[in-house]
């Protein structure tokens, strides 16, 4: 039996709450589809380091490399200061495993209501790749004169070629397997030097790929054209920061944070990726049961297609969508609506919300077979020898 060792990491506030109903929901697509999944928990989050003054240690990195992905629930506490845990965690893990990919799908599902009036299901299904990390959130910086009328902060950033091309390559590879078309996002007419490394990556990955129409748009007027006309995009490719602004943009297509998945990828295969929810601990109702899961089971469809179960990641999607629609109850909670998506499991069909050919799921699941093929994971390694 195929076998899935994944590290868990609840984390703060409503991270454990979500975490647990996707894991049950893991668990019912792989008894659906006969694999077989093993989770680890780790101590990391506010309660460790608010206990030993530890957000991330080299033991904790390497415990975490030897899985075949990580769930990671939700960070953040007001007991803790900003960016302790945001940085000393979650980033330092991204530059740790090197998760140059950040992964933000953005999809409408039928029956949700965006607030972008008339938006409809068939409009909005697209993917932002993100460069997860250089730029200026990497380039560290420095103030002088602090606590004066002439106090100067400088902010650095950093673009270097074999991240940027990691990133770009893994765009051109998920758009091969679906539409087809690659919109890269930055600011060239004033970020000129990152602007033109950029584009002269995509340029050169680009060619690899002759069957993949390329566009660029700038940052700003991704804004509009976003919630304008979504349909326009398939892989959108970016840095860091932009990727940031316009993946939070794009979840409000999709009908808020509470329904935005991600994953954080080391394109490589050579490190664990790692699969989170991004709407944040929301501390205020931890444990309260009405905390919405569905984008941390969204998060686990996610790794499942990246770890090359694409078939149960398709159901596990369509089985949420399905739940999503029905929403909006009063007797709506944390473990009800999980136990909902796990029965939809086993009569889910991916068919019921779009083509399940050009799905990012399957996308995930094509790309995941080459790297599979490249690089093994920790996993299949100990499977082979």
């Amino acid at each position: 039996m195929r076998t899935h060792d994944l590290a868990v990491v609840g984390g703060d506030g409503i991270g454990p709450d979500v975490t647990v109903e996707a894991l049950r929901c893991v668990h019912a697509a792989a008894d659906r589809f006969g694999f077989r999944v093993t989770t680890t928990d780790h101590d990391l989050g506010a309660e460790r380091w608010l206990r030993d003054g530890v957000a991330l240690d080299e033991a904790s990195t390497e415990e975490l490399r030897g899985h075949d992905a990580i769930l990671l629930g939700a960070v953040g506490d007001p007991r803790v200061p900003p960016g302790v845990l945001e940085r000393g965690l979650v980033v330092a893990l991204r530059v740790a495993l090197r998760h140059a990919v950040n992964v933000r799908p953005v999809r409408l599902y039928p029956g949700v209501t965006s607030p972008i009036r008339d938006l409809t299901p068939e409009r909005c299904d697209l993917v932002i790749i993100r460069e997860n990390t250089e730029g200026l959130y990497a380039g560290g910086g420095s103030t002088v004169h602090q606590g004066t009328d002439h106090a100067t902060a400088i902010q650095n950033s950093i673009t270097t070629t074999p991240a940027t091309r990691a990133c770009v390559d893994y765009a051109f590879r998920l758009a091969q397997a679906r539409r087809r078309r690659v919109t890269l996002c930055h600011k060239t007419n004033i970020l000129v030097e990152a602007g033109k490394l950029w584009t002269t990556v995509v340029d050169e990955v680009g060619t690899s790929f002759p069957d993949v129409e390329q566009d660029y748009v700038h940052a700003d007027a991704m804004c509009q054209h976003l919630p304008l006309t979504p349909e326009r995009f398939d892989v959108v490719v970016t840095d860091n920061l932009f990727g940031d602004i316009i993946s939070d943009l794009g979840a409000t297509l999709q009908g808020g944070l509470g329904l935005a998945a991600s994953g954080n990828i080391d394109p490589t295969g050579e490190n664990p990726g790692m699969f989170e929810p991004v709407h944040g601990s929301a501390p205020d109702i931890a444990g309260t049961g009405r905390a919405n899961p569905a984008a941390a089971v969204l998060s686990a469809a996610l790794c499942l297609a990246h770890l090359g179960e694409h078939d149960a990641a398709l159901v596990l999607e369509a089985a949420t969508a399905s739940v999503l629609a029905e929403l909006g109850n009063a007797g709506d909670s944390t473990t009800g609506i999980g136990t909902r998506i796990a029965e939809r499991v086993g009569g889910a069909d991916p068919a019921a919300i779009g083509d399940p050919t050009v799905s990012l799921m399957t996308a995930m699941g094509a790309v995941r077979t080459i790297d599979q093929q490249k690089r093994p994971t920790p996993h299949d390694r100990s499977l082979a020898s």
